[in-house]
């Protein structure tokens, strides 16, 4: 059995090496970049937060390129793609999302990323523009229909009945949550919804003689005082 210099570089790797097409590669990437960005700039026209993340939206770039790149990797290779789905199943993710549509937009970017390198380029570009679509018809529709909490320390029950006057005249809808009596005072705690997000109201009970302080909450987690 003989065994010669060129024995010691034939391997899959250099097999692998020598199917590797730069051109297929560069078209997949350079696409991935382009639908990343237009994903990257249609989650900037549906944001509807006060602090918008720089990060989070080029994360949404990077992960589109990324999951390209392994699709491309493991598409030709079913050794590969074992092993890929092994060392990618150690990776975990503890950043919590706040917002429930920005984990749409992360699968959004990884499917476009599988599609892409899986080289079905029309159903990711028709699949794109669709989903683009969507997003911006519903997520930048606003409801007229905004839940909050309302809060009002009150020191009897004369000023609690005012209150609730003044809970009929100037809101859609509201229902008690909590009461609390002591010795200080009544603090009473209602689920409400505005009439075309008008807050002026919370001015006149501030007002209300016998009201002590008056807090109105987004359920959203965003606060109005």
């Amino acid at each position: 059995m003989t065994f010669n210099f060129n024995d010691i570089f034939k391997s899959s790797f250099t097999e692998t090496i020598s199917t590797f097409s730069a051109t297929d590669t560069l078209i997949a990437l350079g696409l991935a970049l382009v639908i990343g960005l237009f994903i990257l700039f249609i989650y900037k026209k549906t944001f509807q937060g006060v602090l918008y993340s720089s990060g989070f939206g080029i994360s949404l770039v990077a992960i589109t390129l990324v999951t390209t790149l392994i699709i491309l990797a493991i598409s030709s290779n079913v050794i590969l793609s074992l092993g890929m789905v092994g060392a990618l199943s150690i990776v975990r993710f503890r950043t919590a999302v706040k917002e429930p549509l920005d984990i749409a937009f992360l699968f959004w970017a990884i499917s476009i990323g599988i599609v892409l390198g899986a080289g079905l380029i029309p159903l990711a570009l028709v699949g794109c523009v669709f989903v683009g679509i969507v997003l911006l018809v519903f997520a930048k529709k606003k409801t007229s229909d905004s839940a909050y909490i309302l809060i009002v320390n009150m020191e009897n029950n004369e000023t609690e009945q005012t209150v609730n006057g003044l809970l009929q005249t100037n809101l859609k809808k509201h229902c008690i949550k909590s009461k609390k009596v002591s010795v200080s005072g009544i603090e009473a705690t209602w689920e409400i919804r505005l009439n075309n997000d008008a807050t002026q109201f919370i001015n006149e009970i501030s007002n209300t003689a016998g009201v002590k302080d008056a807090v109105l909450v987004s359920i959203n987690g965003d606060y109005l005082m």
